[in-house]
């Protein structure tokens, strides 16, 4: 005989009511194992700084020295810096703004498909110290969106970042490391960006060959046109003196 469910049964109301909620879960559990992200994807996390003190040198027990190259705005020397990290086989680091990445995407992802090293340089480069805790996130935060935006999500800009006109202190350091970022200085400042000022190529060059010892951060920019032209004779006079160049983490 089939069982008939009275209605005005707080019982049999119940028991509906449970199996009604049992199908629910079934079908969530059912959508969510179809629909679920790889493993890889759900567990990756995109690495986070581990100290927020200023890194300023590399190692300096090994005979190896670092090049870094900032884009805030122009790309004047940008094809010839990569043609002579790839001549070279040298990984670069590049320190980019995000701005600079919506300006130049092509440019970015050339960059990035070569191997080099992308890490954050804020999204429109302010001075850090007249920002708050939270606009100093924001711009690490709207760069790294940028970032991902234009290249992918392969790219992670972290854990490394370089305050605009190197200009930081402690505040700045421990809200950026709040972010997942330790900030990044550097041990020799080339001049290039100075190219409006008087500063000419022999200058530049001058001032980081007079200036090598293990461990060294140079400081160089995309937009001018000294960085470009110098280049590969630096680097060859590097090399020649029986120093490797070598990326940011390849160099810590």
């Amino acid at each position: 005989m089939a069982s008939i469910i009275n209605e005005n049964d707080p019982y049999s109301l119940h028991a509906r009511l449970g199996i009604s909620l049992i199908s629910v879960f079934a079908v969530l559990i059912f959508a969510s194992n179809i629909f679920k992200a790889p493993k890889h994807e759900t567990l990756s996390q995109p690495p986070r700084a581990s100290s927020s003190k200023e890194i300023m040198r590399g190692d300096a027990s090994k005979k190896q020295v670092i090049f870094t190259f900032d884009g805030g705005s122009g790309s004047q020397s940008a094809e010839q810096i990569l043609a002579v990290l790839a001549k070279h086989r040298v990984k670069g680091t590049f320190f980019l703004t995000g701005g600079f990445i919506e300006a130049f995407p092509l440019l970015t992802k050339e960059i990035y498909a070569a191997g080099n090293e992308i890490f954050n340089h804020t999204y429109d480069h302010p001075h850090l110290t007249e920002l708050s805790n939270r606009d100093i996130q924001r711009e690490l935060n709207m760069m790294e969106l940028a970032a991902k935006v234009v290249v992918g999500h392969d790219l992670s800009v972290r854990p490394y970042f370089r305050a605009p006109y190197g200009d930081s202190d402690k505040r700045v350091a421990l809200a950026a490391f709040g972010a997942g970022y330790q900030p990044v200085y550097w041990t020799v400042d080339a001049g290039d960006w100075q190219e409006s000022t008087g500063e000419t190529a022999s200058m530049v060059r001058d001032s980081i060959l007079s200036n090598i010892a293990p461990g060294n951060i140079y400081l160089m920019h995309l937009g001018d046109s000294i960085t470009g032209s110098i280049l590969d004779d630096v680097f060859s006079s590097i090399e020649s003196r029986g120093y490797k160049i070598v990326s940011l983490t390849q160099g810590l």
